[in-house]
């Protein structure tokens, strides 16, 4: 059962990709879609990575969630970064 509603999803997808994007320095280069997409990704894969180290991930709440999707959402980027070979300068 799921216990967020999509729009909650998109929220806080929106939100962790956004602030992931100003952690990571990649701001500029996104707009409001790409960061929710970021932060839904980032949710998927940082749902993953905790589930990997035993994190309870179905039952945090929405605190939990956010930072899931926050630490998902910066390896995203950092990966991304990693691939294409963009750098700040």
């Amino acid at each position: 059962m799921l216990s967020m509603s999509i729009i909650g999803w998109i929220v806080i997808g929106g939100l962790a990709g956004w602030i992931g994007s100003k952690l990571m320095g990649t701001d500029a280069q996104q707009g409001i879609i790409l960061n929710i997409v970021v932060g839904i990704i980032g949710g998927l894969i940082g749902g993953w990575v905790f589930g990997l180290f035993g994190a309870d991930v179905d039952g945090g709440g929405w605190i939990f969630s956010f930072v899931t999707c926050l630490a998902g959402a910066c390896i995203l980027l950092f990966l991304v970064k990693l691939v294409t070979g963009r750098s700040r300068a």
